[in-house]
């Protein structure tokens, strides 16, 4: 009979170990799930965060443009001197006896041009 208690036993603790890693391998499994589900989220959150900062970067600027015109139209509408000067500049003219240096900035040289 002790023989017999002894199978009985062998067999229980192998249930006994098979129900663990059963259950362990259900958790694994239910951990699996969760994080699945949530992966997606997290990308799609990390690419909406990006976009986030390309539209508030593209904000500033246009904050930047706003500010600099907004200037430049208080400064045609109050200051003669500033007015101008834009105006001379931008239709070519000059006082008599005044001479006027423009300089402008240098065009990259294109690959075709160099290679003539």
């Amino acid at each position: 009979m002790e023989h017999i208690d002894f199978r009985a036993r062998r067999e229980a603790t192998i249930w006994t170990r098979l129900n663990r890693v059963l259950k362990s391998l259900l958790v694994l499994a239910f951990i699996l799930v969760v994080v699945s589900l949530f992966v997606p989220q997290n990308a799609r959150l990390n690419r909406s965060r990006g976009e986030i900062d390309n539209l508030q970067a593209q904000v500033n600027e246009q904050k930047m443009l706003l500010a600099k015109q907004t200037r430049e139209v208080n400064l045609l509408k109050t200051d003669a001197t500033y007015l101008e000067t834009i105006a001379r500049d931008r239709l070519d003219l000059m006082k008599e006896g005044e001479a006027i240096f423009r300089l402008e900035p240098a065009q990259p040289k294109r690959k075709d041009a160099a290679r003539k």
